[in-house]
């Protein structure tokens, strides 16, 4: 089905490269009244697609994964890593990874580390935003959603796997870097 199991060290190289590999996951409010779906780009970290619903299902997840592609610049041969929930694994879905020639890579059953980068992506997420905030509607939550990725993760937000810098910086001196 072109579906490996996990990240592993033939895949390797395509973490080197921005727009070659991705990582997905999703989450809910505890209220379980809005869902988010997040795709990220595993060499910059930065989020190139997501969408929210107020039902997470595989047609959310299709969304999600068709706007990263149509936002970023992917290559060919695009790895897209995500967890085995069930929209992950449904026929829509890796017939949407078919149709777009992208490679699906799932975690191990039972092994929760192998998604561990959207893990922590959503972790400062839910516990800001669905602990403390109370949505009115859809809309209020995704205008939430489009901040805190915004204004918080993107701008401030420093990871150590980019030097202890932003995406942002992290971006700028790569173009730097390759300009020269």
């Amino acid at each position: 089905t072109g579906v490996s199991a996990g990240i592993g060290e033939s895949n390797a190289g395509r973490l080197r490269r921005m727009d070659r590999s991705c990582a997905a996951d999703c989450a809910a409010t505890e209220s379980r009244q809005e869902c988010l779906v997040v795709v990220l780009d595993l060499f910059s970290r930065k989020v190139v697609g997501w969408s929210i619903s107020e039902s997470l299902g595989t047609p959310l997840v299709d969304t999600t994964l068709r706007n990263a592609i149509d936002r970023g610049d992917p290559t060919q041969n695009l790895l897209h890593h995500s967890d085995r929930g069930s929209q992950d694994t449904s026929d829509d879905c890796q017939q949407t990874l078919r149709t777009l020639n992208i490679t699906g890579s799932m975690s191990r059953a039972g092994c929760c580390y192998n998604n561990a980068v959207m893990k922590r992506f959503f972790w400062p997420l839910k516990h800001d935003w669905t602990r403390i905030e109370d949505f009115v509607d859809l809309n209020q939550a995704r205008l939430s959603v489009f901040r805190h990725i915004e204004t918080v993760y993107h701008s401030k937000s420093i990871h150590q796997t980019l030097g202890y810098q932003t995406r942002g910086e992290f971006e700028e001196t790569l173009r730097t870097t390759l300009a020269v």
